[in-house]
């Protein structure tokens, strides 16, 4: 048996503007990538504005590169519950569209086991069930330039302030362990 059976693991995770997302999970310990991306749909060469017209059938998503020794996908997934609504379908907060949908995409087979245990274990947190979809990635579709660390050069913009900023105060406060020292 290799040594090396928990090394660098990937997976996608779509929970509304995939600029939160990336914001979120570049903060983490353990997390060595965050690439905001489309999947989930058909179109073989989406871009932004394709996607945001609902016809491609991607999601807004990021791949998460991520060190298991360092952060487990349990609190991955920990974290995914956290920053964003599981239970509303097509829409975060004022981001309305099938792109915004809440979406997992496991890289692995074992990952479906974790994230089907992990809806199970936070679904009592929610008054409505949980809509995640849950599926074996097919392919990532990296985004364009404009879109990548966007927070990180942007975070006077009102998009950031609004909305991205209380994810990370939230982020903050729950999981101040699992995060990088500022």
């Amino acid at each position: 048996m290799s040594s090396h059976k928990n090394s660098i693991q990937k997976i996608v995770l779509g929970g509304g503007c995939f600029w939160c997302l990336e914001a979120s999970y570049s903060m983490v310990r353990g997390v060595v990538g965050v690439s905001p991306g489309y999947a989930g749909g058909h179109d073989e060469h989406p871009t932004y504005y394709k996607v945001c017209q609902g016809n491609t059938g991607h999601a807004e998503v990021v791949e998460v590169t991520f060190d298991p020794k360092v952060v487990s996908l349990k609190q991955i997934l920990e974290i995914f519950w956290v920053i964003h609504d599981p239970t509303t379908l097509n829409k975060q907060g004022n981001d309305m569209g099938t792109q915004y949908r809440s979406i997992i995409l496991c890289t692995a087979e074992s990952q479906l086991v974790v994230v089907q245990q992990s809806i199970e274990k936070n679904q009592h947190y929610w008054p409505q069930p949980i809509v995640t979809e849950v599926h074996k990635l097919q392919g990532f579709y990296p985004a364009e330039t404009e879109h990548r660390n966007y927070y990180a050069r942007h975070p006077e913009r009102a998009y950031c302030q609004i909305v991205i900023n209380p994810k990370l105060e939230k982020l903050q406060a729950r999981f101040a362990s699992l995060l990088r020292p500022e």
